[in-house]
């Protein structure tokens, strides 16, 4: 699958965000090596440590289906339902992550303008605490 259509399908799991509180929308498009796909968005909850981040979702959704090895995650975001700027995941989803992923796992990044970026697990979480296999 082409970067270019994993945005597509983070840019449509961002439609369902909830996001009554910052409204703050963010959706996430994760490609497994067997080439399914898993999208998840943020859903936000009154008591605030309750939220969950699209990222997250996207990878839990994929472990609770069985899934444990991955390719790369699309991540879109921001305000009101508009992508703006470039949605880096926190600091939870990236240690969710380095879970399941290794250094290497790609993480594609669009803003507003089309502009893309893409970077590593390594780069985004260095020296990262993990299981050692």
């Amino acid at each position: 699958m082409s970067d270019k259509n994993l945005l597509s399908l983070a840019k449509e799991a961002m439609k369902n965000a909830y996001c009554p509180y910052s409204q703050f929308s963010v959706g996430a498009a994760l490609l497994c090596e067997d080439g399914r796909v898993y999208t998840g968005c943020n859903v936000e909850n009154s008591s605030f440590p309750l939220c969950n981040c699209a990222e997250r979702t996207a990878f839990f959704k994929a472990v609770s289906d069985g899934e444990k090895r991955f390719r790369k995650i699309a991540v879109v975001g921001g305000k009101n339902g508009k992508a703006k700027g470039f949605c880096y995941p926190c600091g939870a989803c990236r240690q969710v992550m380095s879970e399941f992923c290794k250094e290497e796992f790609e993480l594609i990044f669009e803003d507003e303008e089309g502009g893309v970026e893409i970077h590593t697990l390594g780069e985004m979480l260095p020296k990262s605490f993990t299981l050692g296999e």
